[in-house]
């Protein structure tokens, strides 16, 4: 049966009209639009203790504490004004008024699109909330990129978000995949990416915050999700800006493991090559989720299960781990430039870069121009693929870009590739280690 989607104003009242629910709004950056829809709604007076906004850093740092890092849009931050609004909220109200009350502190720290229009407008916004009177609490946070051109329509969609985000902790917390894709009833597609969910407390004691961050992807609401080693969610921006970056890419189901011995080569020649270090340098392995997505970015329950175990194994292995739904290299190569890296290496078989150069995998009434499309994506920054061989089976032969078959007219293309070191062959290889294709 279909969940009913409630209109942000009907939402707002809910909440507003329910007399348990009692708390403080505390927003930075893009007005106080949160708590402008439960005012709008009417009968704010039965949910909001206190709204408040400290623009200025001064202000800022006198309430909540100096950030360290010296950013105030940061998961730190709205750590830090939960745990301060809720503490208040418990220390301050007592009595008869407010003993049925379950207590909740919002927070957000946004910054939305400058004037000159050359920023990130992204954000943090997180809640902590009690699900019985006096009863132990529980966080959500969220980090959103704002996709919109316009700084009021971003101000306009932080509103939605942060009653969303609300009215799915009281109503939704028990169904962790509903709470997940009611974040963004009432917006339009892609006016917002959420990319990073986390949860804690009692009452999400059985959820599997692998689980929940895959389905912000097979929901369309992010394009990849990050696993440090520790098979704990990372922030994708975080724990990618400005890095040296190699990725080894892997399939659905894939039986074996990867192939970690040609891998490591490829790890080492991109830390030769562009002079990375251990300390600069992101190595992640990416499970591909596109394409067990259907056209609706549906996927059952039974996949998206396979994927946190098959992330949680890898992560295992000493490994970052990365779950897309990038079907193509140069999409995932898009997807990186995003974050500024200094370099990007990715580890590919040969198998693969000669469908990329077989005509047959486009449709020849325009392959050229997909062709270029493709190369233009791909190699646009400083982008490189390391790829390893493969051992024909029909003619028992090694193949490395050196005798790898090409459509002729793509040869001139990628003869120039291999020539300025766009495609790198992995060298130093063992051969018991070549898979057989």
């Amino acid at each position: 049966m279909a969940r009913e989607i409630f209109e942000t104003k009907r939402k707002a009242l809910k909440i507003n009209l329910n007399p348990h629910i009692y708390g403080t709004f505390a927003e930075i950056g893009a007005g106080q639009e949160v708590a402008r829809n439960f005012f709008g709604a009417g009968a704010a007076s039965g949910t909001i203790a206190k709204t408040m906004s400290a623009y200025d850093m001064a202000f800022s740092d006198a309430i909540y504490g100096v950030e360290e890092s010296g950013r105030y849009v940061s998961r730190t931050r709205v750590k830090k004004m939960l745990t301060h609004e809720f503490n208040l909220l418990t220390e301050r109200l007592h009595g008869e008024k407010y003993k049925s009350k379950t207590f909740f502190a919002f927070a957000n720290t946004v910054t939305t699109l400058n004037f000159t229009k050359t920023n990130d407008p992204h954000g943090w916004i997180g809640i902590r909330f009690q699900h019985e009177v006096d009863g132990p609490v529980n966080d959500i946070i969220i980090h959103v990129r704002l996709l919109d051109s316009d700084a009021r329509l971003q101000s306009k969609v932080l509103g939605i978000l942060g009653v969303n985000l609300i009215f799915a902790a009281y109503y939704y917390a028990d169904d962790p995949q509903t709470m997940i894709e009611s974040l963004v009833d009432n917006l339009s597609i892609g006016s917002v990416e959420i990319d990073l969910v986390k949860v804690s407390g009692p009452i999400f004691e059985q959820a599997n915050e692998r689980l929940l961050n895959l389905y912000l992807i097979a929901k369309g609401f992010a394009q990849a999700a990050i696993f440090k080693p520790d098979a704990h969610p990372a922030q994708i921006k975080d724990y990618l800006y400005r890095k040296n970056i190699i990725i080894l890419r892997t399939k659905y189901r894939q039986k074996s493991n990867p192939n970690f011995d040609l891998f490591n080569l490829a790890v080492e020649q991109f830390k030769k090559n562009t002079g990375a270090t251990a300390k600069d340098t992101v190595v992640l392995i990416e499970v591909l989720m596109g394409n067990v997505l259907d056209e609706e970015n549906r996927i059952t329950t039974e996949d998206l299960t396979y994927f946190a175990e098959r992330a949680e194994y890898l992560c295992s292995t000493g490994n970052n781990i990365m779950v897309s739904n990038f079907r193509r290299n140069n999409h995932l190569a898009e997807f990186i430039q995003t974050f500024k890296p200094k370099h990007v290496g990715i580890a590919t078989n040969t198998s693969n870069l000669k469908n990329i150069f077989n005509t047959d995998n486009y449709n020849k009434d325009v392959y050229t121009n997909e062709l270029l499309a493709y190369i233009s994506g791909m190699f646009s920054k400083d982008v490189k693929l390391y790829a390893y061989p493969y051992l024909d089976k029909k003619s028992n032969q090694i193949i490395t870009s050196r005798n790898m078959p090409v459509a002729e007219e793509a040869k001139p293309l990628f003869d120039f590739l291999v020539k300025n070191k766009y495609i790198v062959d992995i060298e130093k290889y063992d051969e018991k280690y070549v898979k057989t294709v």
